[in-house]
């Protein structure tokens, strides 16, 4: 086994960490204080300090502190991060933030402390994430340089040896500050067994000496990249020997190629299960952007009031039939809801639609024709411009849509899809807007449209789906592909 050097507890290191952090947000709170000290009853430092504090303020400090502790908590700022990024350590850092700030914002109106203004609360979160992460980052770099000097060690095994087991392996001896100690790798002799040798990496043992290799030299994590056909067999034979061994195990999750799929950890009955989220919007970044339609249709309804007015007297006044066409679209996961526009086609379109296939213009299940004998004359301005859209936000309103995301479509289009990746589209909430629509809409092929769908899915984030509403508006005023 050799030498074993030793390591201070992880555990001291967590409750130093829980120790630096609160030691930072009161800092932070006090800074936020100084930095708004003349928006407060104070007129100097001086008299800041000189100030009295009663008992009541000092539980109303200690709770807030206890709330902050317990967010970064539930946040995961105290999980091991061998494996994480700085990027994602940053991003934790402001999200355990942010909800702190917001517990104290709601402290301060519940017991009306005056010391908490918006100025403060800025201030406060400004302070506290730039010490906090400043504070993380000078952990990474220290560790970094321990770990290099062949301390905090971690020793990890690989079960198999696969493509993806050796892409591990290369991306853990890439980053010896993660303090990772490669121990080799765990097979039998197979087919591909020739190709893993020109890698270069060890073999430590077959699976039938692991048991053996397990007692004989330090293990403290098993990676587990075993192919899904021997995956249950042997994973819980080494889940057996982890066990009984206290070895942590790892699991590869790329076992059915699901490259951009979320995963989620769930207790039912007592029993863990693992979801996997293929829609890529999932969790606080729906609800944010639930938010955010919410907000963006109701003050755009207010704004365009007017506008919809004038729209539903003209389309009245020079065409028989109703102001609005109502029709079934495929909407999340393939619910039918009812879509609202304003109507630019003579009553009696749909109807007529079978006979007009042989003038279709869109390849794929979808059916548009640039000059639909169909379009009324208002019509034709009102799909130039996108105004026939507008309705739409009422559907937003409702939660049948979403301001951004992929365009809804009739079941009959939906009905003549032929290929299974293309529904996957319907995964998240249909939008108003897209990337179809800033892309030169009617003017790309459907097998285009399709694929700027996806990449949507895959790329989502807030500031994407406020990209391409900035981007919208140019693109309407434009007309590009508009009919």
């Amino acid at each position: 086994m050799g030498p074993q050097k030793y390591e201070i507890p992880r555990a001291i290191f967590v409750y130093a960490l829980r120790a630096i952090d609160m030691g930072l947000i009161m800092l932070s709170f006090g800074l936020g204080a100084v930095v708004c000290i003349k928006t407060f009853r104070w007129t100097s430092i001086e008299v800041f300090f000189a100030s009295k504090v009663s008992l009541s303020s000092c539980v109303l400090f200690a709770v807030a502190m206890l709330l902050c502790y317990a967010v970064f908590s539930l946040c995961g700022l105290y999980q091991s991060k061998r494996m994480s990024t700085k990027r994602a350590e940053v991003v934790d850092v402001l999200r355990a933030m942010a909800f702190s700030t917001a517990f104290l914002w709601l402290e301060g109106r519940l017991f009306s402390i005056s010391v908490i203004t918006p100025q403060f609360l800025t201030a406060f979160w400004t302070f506290g994430s730039t010490l906090v992460i400043s504070a993380r980052f000078l952990r990474r770099f220290a560790l970094g340089a321990i770990r290099k000097r062949g301390h905090d060690l971690h020793h990890i095994l690989v079960l198999g040896t696969n493509l993806r087991a050796i892409e591990f392996a290369r991306n853990i001896e890439a980053m010896p500050d993660r303090g990772y100690r490669f121990l080799g790798f765990v097979d039998d002799d197979w087919h591909g067994m020739e190709q893993f040798r020109q890698s270069g990496f060890p073999i430590a043992c077959c699976h039938d000496e692991l048991a053996e290799f397990l007692r004989h030299n330090v293990v403290d994590e098993i990676a587990i990249y075993l192919p899904l056909r021997s995956l249950y067999e042997r994973a819980a034979q080494v889940a057996k020997l982890a066990k009984e061994h206290g070895i942590l195990l790892r699991f590869d999750t790329d076992i059915f190629d699901l490259k951009f799929s979320q995963l989620q950890g769930e207790q039912v009955d007592g029993l863990a299960q693992i979801m996997v989220n293929d829609s890529g919007i999932d969790g606080w970044p729906l609800l944010f952007k639930r938010l955010l339609d919410i907000a963006g249709s109701l003050v755009m309804l207010v704004l365009l009031s007017p506008l919809l007015l004038v729209v539903a007297l003209l389309i009245k006044l020079t065409s028989p039939g109703k102001v609005f066409f109502a029709q079934k679209r495929v909407g999340l996961n393939k619910r039918e809801f009812t879509m609202f526009k304003f109507r630019t086609m003579v009553p009696n379109a749909e109807s007529m639609q079978e006979k007009l296939l042989h003038l279709n213009e869109m390849t794929g299940p979808v059916f548009k024709i640039k000059n639909d004998p169909r379009i009324t004359p208002i019509g034709r301005v009102l799909r130039k411009t996108s105004i026939d859209e507008l309705p739409q936000l009422f559907n937003v309103l409702r939660g049948d849509m979403s301001l951004v995301g992929p365009r809804a479509l009739p079941l009959r289009d939906y009905q003549c899809f032929n290929q299974d990746w293309q529904r996957r589209r319907f995964s998240v909430p249909p939008g108003i807007t897209c990337l179809w629509q800033i892309h030169g809409r009617n003017s790309i092929t459907f097998e285009q449209w399709m694929k700027l769908d996806i990449q949507y899915i895959d790329k989502w984030s807030l500031w994407l789906d406020l990209k391409i509403l900035a981007l919208t508006i140019p693109a309407v005023f434009k007309g590009s592909g508009a009919g």
